[in-house]
């Protein structure tokens, strides 16, 4: 059974160098996780990684700029943008049968990322497109960054919210009071990345976002970034939200959800209880989660869904949302 990750990251030494001219890592701790294997890992586009995809059990790779990508970078984000999807389209070239690719964008801008993200996708064959949520101080239903969201549901294409480090004054009054490198893990990897990505989604539900495009598709990692664990809850905007249909409508009609190397067949199940077993995507974080001895293809084996669907959740509902063939 094809296996196709589609959360599984790549970071360009251009990108990286231009995180550290602004010092972006004293913001932004995320900017300064990628060294070592790690960093490695992200910059290398096929040799390695082909081997270690072969090693987990993943068949094909869905490559997207790491977090922070470019969000803080301004005007000269535009050519990086460009340079980094053409980089990943040389890649997705050699290996055209193990890789497939998300768009950057260059956010800053958003009526020309935009278009940037309609010639990857036109010219280039890219999925979809991956945001790291805020903007600056804008958060993504900010009416500035909508044509993005526009250009997406246009070109039939779905967008990943990827998770990235909340903004300095929440760290300070949530995140922070214990070591540096512990406050630096909370605000990130270990709870706050999540948050941050879920309310950003729960902003484009709520600003009516799916009201104005009801064909977007939007894409959470880590089983729906805590939001489909206070599904119940947040249905109880539905008495104040003032948008067309009630919470639960959006979660079935313009969420994907992916696993992001959590293999816990609970969390499937409540995922798939709440959003369908016909939205749930494959993914493993390559390479933050990265298990070696055919760890994904066993929790794939082992992941408890009837065999129509563990098929879907293997590859075929990816292939249908991106329409790339038969699922």
């Amino acid at each position: 059974m094809t296996l196709i990750g589609i959360e599984e990251h790549y970071l360009t030494a251009e990108v990286r160098d231009a995180w550290d001219a602004i010092g972006l890592a004293a913001t932004d701790p995320s900017a300064g996780l990628h060294s070592g294997v790690l960093e490695r890992r992200l910059l290398d586009l096929t040799g390695e990684r082909i081997a270690l995809m072969d090693e987990t059990g993943l068949d094909i790779q869905v490559l997207s700029l790491t977090t922070p990508a470019l969000h803080d970078l301004g005007p000269q984000s535009l050519d990086l943008a460009r340079r980094a999807n053409d980089a990943v389209a040389e890649a997705v070239l050699r290996w055209p049968n193990r890789l497939q690719a998300l768009a950057t964008l260059p956010v800053a801008m958003p009526d020309e990322a935009a278009l940037e993200l309609e010639r990857c996708v036109r010219t280039l064959g890219f999925k979809g497109a991956m945001l790291c949520g805020r903007v600056g101080d804008r958060n993504l239903d900010h009416p500035d960054l909508f044509p993005m969201f526009k250009s997406a549901e246009a070109l039939a294409v779905p967008v990943l919210l990827h998770p990235r480090t909340p903004a300095s004054a929440v760290r300070a009054a949530y995140y922070s009071g214990f070591t540096p490198e512990v406050d630096a893990a909370f605000a990130m990897y270990a709870l706050g990345w999540h948050y941050d990505a879920g309310i950003q989604f729960i902003r484009l539900m709520l600003a009516g976002t799916f009201d104005r495009l009801p064909g977007l598709q939007v894409i959470l990692g880590h089983w729906g970034e805590v939001v489909l664990f206070y599904a119940e809850r947040l249905a109880a905007l539905d008495r104040v939200s003032g948008l067309e249909q009630p919470i639960a409508t959006y979660l079935r009609r313009n969420l994907y959800v992916t696993a992001s190397g959590m293999f816990l067949p609970g969390y499937l199940a409540q995922a798939s209880a709440i959003v369908g077993a016909d939205r749930l995507l494959f993914s493993t974080d390559f390479p933050y989660q990265y298990r070696p001895g055919g760890d994904a293809r066993r929790f794939l084996s082992e992941c408890g869904l009837a065999e129509p669907e563990k098929k879907g959740f293997a590859h075929g509902n990816w292939m249908r949302l991106t329409g790339t063939g038969s699922a």
